[in-house]
């Protein structure tokens, strides 16, 4: 079995070459030995006409029968071997070829009374053991008065056997050798052709997690194989990407996890290390472990929500029900939390809208979305949430009257554990159970994706931002 697509592609090369080339050689070979024949069927013939002609000739000049079937197969090359016979059979004249070989007789009734015969004959000759001979035969009518004469006149078929020799000879040389010469030829393309795979493969033998951002060379983008190595670049620049993501997820996320437990374990600390404190003191640290405690099982939660939602399981409980109701009701939980920032929350009359989803993964969606504006609406500011109809699905809007996103931020916002103040949310962690880990947003938008959706910052600026949450009427997918 050979494994060196190299060897395979110059085999198949020289493989069906060989075919082409056999097979044009057995057609040449076969219709080279026709046109020899039949050169040799049309010198016969010409051999005929002479002698018959001449015979004619020397009859109407007086001459006997005799003397001019003698003078006229005379003008005939010695190895042709000529005979005329009269209409019985009977021998008149002859010239046999070299070696004493003689033109013999048809076979009776072979002979017709205008056509040309012409047959094949093995015939004993000197020096020879058997030679194979080439037979012409006609009728001539010399006379008008007299019956006709058979003219015969055989030939060897050495002119045409020493041509096929000669060319079959050369065959034998020239196909192997264009075989050769093709097969070092097709092996050189194809090593040549090959190069830049073989490059391509040592250079990704050599790339691995801590060497993503190198990229394998193209030489030429146009064809097959440099079109391979772009889709394999694109790929190790997904894999880069995701790889760098990954690192920065485990970063921030071992970041998030430590924050609290370092709360827990100073709090934890300080109470011990004095024994006899009041029971008060106890108590405060006993809330500030709960606070960190709810904290890291919120975090973990929203881990576990988008870790499920990566692996294609988001766990939907599909059911039928009204999302202008369940507008309303989010955001008569958000003004709890937005009472005490000093913050509004309106809501925009909503057309009754039947939905076919999973409730309780929308309502923590529009929580987030929610829950972020109160949180960076400064207060006696508000936030306003819309539910609208369009083309084949709704859409849910979410604006609030704070700072708006920095521009640069804007594009990352939907990244996990991305915050765009992330030192003013470090101090906030620490005593706050409500500062995010930075996922809300990127958990609202995997929801959304869930249910063929998407969330998008429509709008931010100094006077606030906007989010909207496309939803298709159509239901989960």
């Amino acid at each position: 079995m050979i494994d060196s697509v190299r060897a395979r592609l110059t085999l198949w090369y020289v493989g069906v070459l060989a075919l082409v080339l056999v097979g044009f050689s057995v057609a040449f070979y076969v219709l080279l030995a026709r046109g020899l024949s039949d050169d040799l069927d049309d010198d016969l013939r010409v051999s005929l006409d002479t002698v018959t002609v001449s015979l004619a000739r020397g009859l109407s000049a007086g001459e006997p029968l005799a003397g001019a079937a003698a003078r006229a197969i005379n003008e005939l090359s010695t190895r042709e071997a000529t005979a005329i016979y009269d209409s019985s059979g009977r021998l008149i004249a002859e010239q046999p070829a070299q070696g004493g070989i003689r033109a013999p007789l048809p076979p009776a009734g072979a002979l017709s009374e205008q056509g040309v015969y012409f047959g094949t004959v093995r015939q004993p000759g000197a020096g020879e053991e058997d030679a194979r001979r080439r037979v012409a035969a006609q009728r001539a009518y010399v006379s008008a008065q007299g019956a006709p004469l058979i003219v015969v006149v055989s030939s060897s078929f050495e002119s045409v056997t020493d041509g096929l020799g000669t060319v079959r000879d050369l065959l034998y040389v020239a196909v192997p050798v264009a075989l050769l010469f093709s097969g070092l030829g097709g092996w050189f393309l194809a090593r040549r052709s090959l190069a830049p795979a073989v490059e391509m493969a040592e250079r990704a033998r050599r790339i691995g997690a801590e060497n993503l951002e190198q990229r394998l060379p193209v030489a030429n983008p146009r064809d097959e194989i440099g079109r391979l190595a772009a889709t394999f670049n694109e790929l190790l620049g997904r894999l880069d990407e995701s790889f760098s993501y990954q690192r920065r997820f485990m970063a921030d996320a071992s970041h998030e996890l430590r924050t609290p437990l370092s709360v827990i374990r100073t709090a934890t600390g300080v109470t011990l290390e004095r024994e006899g404190r009041a029971a008060g003191e106890y108590q405060d640290a006993l809330k500030i472990i709960d606070e960190q405690a709810r904290r890291l099982t919120h975090i973990v939660e929203d881990m576990f929500t988008l870790a499920r939602a990566d692996v294609g399981q988001p766990g939907l409980n599909v059911c039928d029900f009204y999302l202008d109701e369940l507008v309303t009701e989010v955001a008569r939980a958000a003004e709890v939390l937005a009472s005490r920032r000093g913050v509004r929350i309106e809501v925009a009359p909503a057309p009754e809208t039947l939905f076919h989803g999973d409730e309780g993964l929308l309502r923590q969606m529009l929580l987030n979305l929610v829950d972020n504006a109160v949180k960076h609406t400064p207060p006696g500011g508000s936030v306003r949430i819309a539910l609208a109809l369009a083309d084949h699905g709704c859409a849910i809007t979410v604006a609030d009257t704070g700072s708006g996103i920095p521009a640069a931020a804007q594009q990352h916002i939907f990244e996990r554990f991305f915050r765009a103040d992330k030192a003013r949310s470090r101090v906030e962690a620490v005593g706050s159970e409500s500062s995010g880990a930075g996922l809300g947003l990127s958990i609202s938008q995997r929801i959304a994706e869930a249910h063929g959706g998407h969330v998008e910052l429509r709008h931010s600026d100094v006077t606030g931002s906007t989010f909207v949450a496309t939803l298709p009427l159509a239901g989960a997918r």
